[in-house]
C-alpha cells in the first residue's frame, strides 16, 4: 500500500482475469477439421493430436482459478455433421469473493447432423464465493448434444466446506428454433443449510446434471438409471423430432461422484467415449 498524505492509504484495484476463446470446426475430408481458433486474455484451448472424429479440444483457464469480479467467455461452434468433443485441463476453482462475482459464459452452436459432447471436470465452490455462470447451446435440426456440469461445495479431504455464498447456473437449450430446455439453479447464501435439507441433498456436497439431446435416448433410460443408483435419477422426453435425457446426481463427495459420472459419460458418449483428461 502507498502513502498519498498523512494518514491515508492507497489501495491499488486488484488485478481482475478476463478471457474469451472460440472454437469453429467443420466437416472435411471425412473428418472434423479446425475452422478457426481465437484466444485472448487468460482463456486457452488445446487441441490433442487425434486422428479421427471427434474433433478434441482442452479449455485451460491460465489464472488458476476464479474470484469476485473476472469473467471468462468460451464458444464453440460445430459444423454441419461435424462432431466435437469438449473438456478443461482441471477443475475450475471459484475463490471466496471480496466484491462481485465472477462470471462465465459458454455459446455452443451445432450444425444440422452434427454433434457436441461438452464435458467440463467439476466446478470446486470455496466458501464465501460468488459465482454466475449461463449456458446457451442452439441446435439445428438433427443435431445431437451431450452436456455435462458438475459442482462441488467444498473439498471434503482439505478440511474445506462451502458454507456460505452465492451460485448461480442458468442453461437455456434450443433445437431448430425452439426451446427445448431451461433451467436456473440457485443456492445461496447459507449454502451448507440449504444442501443439509432432507429434500435438497440431505447433506451431500456434490452434484451433478447431465443432458442429453438424442434420438437414441430412450434405449439408454435404463442402463443410466443402474449406474447412477438411488443418489439421484434420470428422465427421458421426446423433443422436436428428437429425444431429451436429464440426470441429476448427488454424492458425499467429488470422489464418489466422480464414480458414477466416469461410467455414465462412457455410455452416453458411444464412441467417443471418455474425455482423455478424466480419471479417477
Amino acid at each position: 500500500m502507498d502513502m498519498i498524505e498523512p494518514g491515508l492509504t492507497f489501495v491499488p484495484p486488484a488485478q481482475r482475469v478476463a478471457g474469451t476463446a472460440r472454437l469453429g470446426c467443420d466437416r472435411n475430408g471425412g473428418r472434423t477439421r479446425l475452422r478457426r481458433l481465437y484466444q485472448d486474455g487468460s482463456a486457452k484451448i488445446r487441441m490433442p493430436a487425434v486422428s479421427a472424429d471427434p474433433l478434441e479440444a482442452v479449455l485451460i483457464n491460465t489464472a488458476g482459478g476464479l474470484t469476485g469480479g473476472d469473467r471468462l467467455g468460451w464458444e464453440v461452434d460445430v459444423g454441419a455433421g461435424a462432431c466435437a468433443s469438449v473438456t478443461t485441463q482441471a477443475c475450475e476453482k471459484i475463490y471466496r469473493a471480496a466484491a462481485d462475482r465472477a462470471e462465465v459464459r459458454v455459446k455452443l452452436t451445432v450444425g444440422a447432423g452434427g454433434r457436441i459432447a461438452w464435458l467440463p471436470q467439476e466446478t470446486i465452490v470455496f466458501d464465501r464465493s460468488a459465482f454466475a455462470r449461463r449456458l446457451d447451446l442452439e441446435l439445428a435440426a438433427g443435431a445431437e448434444a451431450l452436456v455435462l456440469e458438475a459442482t462441488v461445495f467444498g473439498r471434503l479431504p482439505m478440511g474445506e466446506r462451502a458454507a456460505h455464498g452465492d451460485f448461480h447456473d442458468r442453461w437455456r437449450v434450443s433445437q431448430d428454433g425452439a426451446l427445448v430446455h431451461a433451467e436456473d439453479f440457485r443456492i445461496g447464501p447459507d449454502i451448507a443449510a440449504i444442501l443439509g435439507r432432507s429434500a435438497v441433498a440431505g447433506g451431500a456436497i456434490a452434484m451433478a446434471t447431465v443432458l442429453m439431446i438424442s434420438p437414441r435416448v430412450e434405449t439408454l433410460l435404463d442402463p443410466a438409471r443402474d449406474i447412477i443408483g438411488g443418489q439421484g435419477d434420470a428422465s427421458v422426453w421426446s423433443v422436436k423430432k428428437s429425444g431429451k435425457l436429464l440426470a441429476r446426481l448427488f454424492a458425499e463427495n467429488g470422489y464418489q461422484l466422480r464414480k458414477r459420472l466416469v461410467p455414465l459419460v462412457e455410455l452416453l458418449n458411444g464412441r467417443a467415449g471418455l474425455p482423455k483428461l478424466w480419471s479417477l
